[in-house]
C-alpha cells in the first residue's frame, strides 16, 4: 500500500494493488491457514451482479435493501478482487488475500442497513490447495491495515475489559461441498495509534462452524469453557501470533461479548493487558468447494 493518506482517500469500490507477493505489506494478507507454501494459479473472477433496490425508514433507522437479480445492465459490484463495500460504521471487504493458492473467485454483496444492524451475503467457487484460504469475504470493524471509519469505538485497551458485544445470524449453503469456515477475526497492536502499515501483534479468532475438514493455523493447545459452550484453542505464528478459538459443535447464530476470549488469553499469559483490540471483522475462510454465506442479522457494539 503507498500509503496511509492514500488509504484514506482511495474511493470505496476500487481494489487494492496487486502485490508481487504475500508478505507482511500486504493489507489483504491474513494468517489464513496455508499450512504448506501455496503454489501460484492464476485465477478467474466470476462477475456478480447487484444493484439498488429500495430505501426505507425502519424503526428510526436507514434501511438498504438490494436486489441481486436486477438491473443485469449494472457493472457489478463487489466481485473485484479486494473490493470495499461501504455500510456505515461497517464496510465489506471481497478479501481474497490467498487467492494464489488456486483458480475460483469470491464475490460479496449488501443486503440492508439498520441502524448499526446489517444483512449481507458472499459466495465463493474454489479449487486448488486444499489446506489453504482461499478468500476471507468479511465485515470489518475499526483497523484492517489501516481505517475508513472513525464511528468505531475501536481501538479499547484490553486491561479495560470493554464489552465487545456481537450478534450474528446466519445461514451456508454449499452447492459443491469444501472446506470453509465462519469465523470472527479480532486484531490486536501493542499501540493505539495504528495506521496502514502496522503490523499486528496478534490475531484472534473465533469460529462458529467449519466444513471439509477445515482446520486453524498451528497445534491445539486445551479445551475451554467460554461463554456457555466448549472451545478449542490453538496457537500458530505467521508474522504475528494467531490463536483460534473452535467452538465444539457448528451454529448458525451467536451472542457473544468477544472480549471474553480476549480476557481468556490474557489469563494464560498470551496476550497483555496493556496491549489494544483494533479491528474486529466477522466472515468466512474459503478453502476449496463452492458455497454461500447469507448473514440475516449482524451487529457489533463497542462499550
Amino acid at each position: 500500500m503507498a500509503g496511509g493518506a492514500w488509504l484514506a482517500a482511495r474511493p470505496y469500490g476500487q481494489p487494492f494493488p496487486q502485490w508481487r507477493q504475500q508478505g507482511s505489506t500486504d493489507p489483504n494478507r491474513k494468517a489464513g491457514r496455508p499450512i504448506t507454501a501455496p503454489g501460484r494459479h492464476r485465477s478467474s473472477r466470476k462477475r456478480f451482479l447487484v444493484a439498488l433496490l429500495a430505501a426505507a425508514t425502519l424503526g428510526g433507522g436507514t434501511l438498504i435493501a438490494l436486489d441481486t437479480a436486477a438491473h443485469p445492465a449494472r457493472a457489478a459490484d463487489g466481485c473485484a478482487p479486494n473490493e470495499a463495500t461501504p455500510m456505515g460504521k461497517y464496510w465489506l471487504n471481497n478479501n481474497t488475500w490467498g487467492s494464489g493458492s488456486g483458480s475460483g473467485w469470491t464475490c460479496t454483496w449488501a443486503t440492508y442497513q439498520s441502524g448499526n444492524t446489517i444483512g449481507w451475503g458472499t459466495n465463493h467457487d474454489w479449487t486448488g490447495a486444499p489446506e489453504s484460504v482461499k478468500s476471507y469475504a468479511s465485515s470489518v470493524l475499526g483497523w484492517h491495515w489501516g481505517w475508513k471509519s472513525n464511528a468505531t469505538g475501536l481501538p479499547v485497551r484490553v486491561s479495560a475489559k470493554t464489552p465487545v458485544r456481537a450478534k450474528w445470524s446466519y445461514k451456508v449453503k454449499e452447492s459443491r461441498p469444501g472446506a470453509y469456515n465462519v469465523a470472527y477475526d479480532l486484531w490486536l497492536h501493542d499501540r493505539p495509534d495504528t495506521d496502514w502499515q502496522s503490523r499486528p501483534k496478534h490475531e484472534v479468532m473465533v469460529w462458529l462452524a467449519k466444513g471439509g475438514g477445515a482446520a486453524p493455523l498451528g497445534t491445539r493447545q486445551q479445551r475451554v469453557r467460554i461463554a456457555g459452550a466448549s472451545w478449542d484453542l490453538y496457537a500458530g505464528r505467521t508474522d504475528w501470533n494467531v490463536y483460534s478459538f473452535v467452538r465444539v459443535g457448528d451454529t448458525t447464530a451467536s451472542d457473544l461479548d468477544l472480549n471474553d476470549f480476549l480476557q481468556a488469553l490474557v489469563r494464560r499469559g498470551l496476550v497483555a493487558p496493556a496491549d489494544y483490540l483494533s479491528g474486529v471483522e466477522a466472515g468466512t475462510e474459503a478453502f476449496t468447494g463452492k458455497a454461500q454465506l447469507d448473514t440475516s442479522a449482524y451487529e457489533v457494539n463497542v462499550g
